[in-house]
């Protein structure tokens, strides 16, 4: 079991469900299957992540509390169906759930054919076990979408991060899959999704990325953000320990270029130019 005696809980009670990360070997070998019941070094190693810890929780400032903020028409439909984006838990029971459950291991391992929704196949791409929908607590469904997103408009970026491919990678890497449940957890509580409208600056800057033209602006955010976490990862020389850290980082790079100025489109954000198609 992950929760034993080498994890350190640190979960707001009132919160409810949680994400964990743990340890996986260097690199993502082919038919590797990391089991959380091998060795792994010092006790007290494990690092609780998601709903609770201080990395990912909204941190309304002073000055963002007396927003004058008002949403156009436009706007606030697209904010309404974004949020109900993420009120929608996975669903292990929902045909559609499954198939896109199904969809992320074609785009991640076109060259390996899944056995089933349960099955240690998964441990490969960085989930905890064998059934992921465990781990879909953490983020809900919109979380799967993002990870789709992610595979499908900017494969090799995707792939890079998944197999750990890009630049000297510690020897106890963060697991892929839950880092991106992470990442959208993160995401959400960064542009204040679950408030009726936005009560922080950033949230509301990001709003003016939010359209009709582009609906997938949150998706595209979420891109964004892991390409720039990996970086963060790489530049700090972070391993397993350090992963709440580097989410905090993440967070505070991704708020200072939102508010930049001249920024009209996600594609201009200075993270935008570490993707590859």
């Amino acid at each position: 079991s992950l929760c034993d005696s080498h994890c350190v809980e640190e979960m707001d009670d009132r919160e409810g469900s949680f994400v964990a990360v743990r340890r996986i070997s260097q690199g993502l070998e082919r038919g590797t299957v990391y089991n959380s019941s091998s060795p792994e070094g010092v006790p007290g190693s494990a690092a609780w992540l998601g709903r609770g810890l201080s990395c990912v929780c909204a941190q309304r400032r002073d000055s963002d509390a007396h927003s004058t903020f008002d949403l156009t028409p436009a706007q606030e439909e697209c904010l309404h169906r974004l949020q109900n984006r993420i009120d929608v838990a996975y669903d292990t029971t929902i045909p559609l759930h499954q198939e896109a459950l199904r969809n992320l291991w074609k785009l991640a391992f076109p060259e390996e054919e899944l056995h089933g929704l349960i099955s240690e196949q998964w441990k490969e791409m960085g989930w905890q076990g064998k059934d992921p929908s465990t781990d879909f607590r953490g983020g809900g469904f919109i979380s799967l979408e993002n990870l789709l997103y992610f595979a499908r408009n900017f494969q090799k970026s995707f792939q890079d991060l998944l197999r750990k491919q890009v630049g000297e990678r510690s020897v106890w890497e963060y697991p892929f899959a839950v880092a991106g449940i992470n990442l959208t957890f993160m995401l959400i509580q960064m542009v204040d999704l679950e408030a009726v409208k936005p009560r922080t600056i950033v949230g509301e800057t990001f709003l003016k990325f939010l359209s009709a033209e582009n609906e997938s602006a949150f998706d595209s955010l979420y891109c964004i953000a892991f390409k720039l976490m990996d970086q963060q990862w790489l530049s700090m020389r972070a391993s397993y320990m350090e992963f709440n850290t580097v989410m905090k980082s993440t967070r505070r790079q991704l708020e200072r270029e939102l508010m930049l100025e001249d920024i009209t489109h996600l594609e201009d954000l200075p993270s935008y130019a570490l993707l590859s198609q």
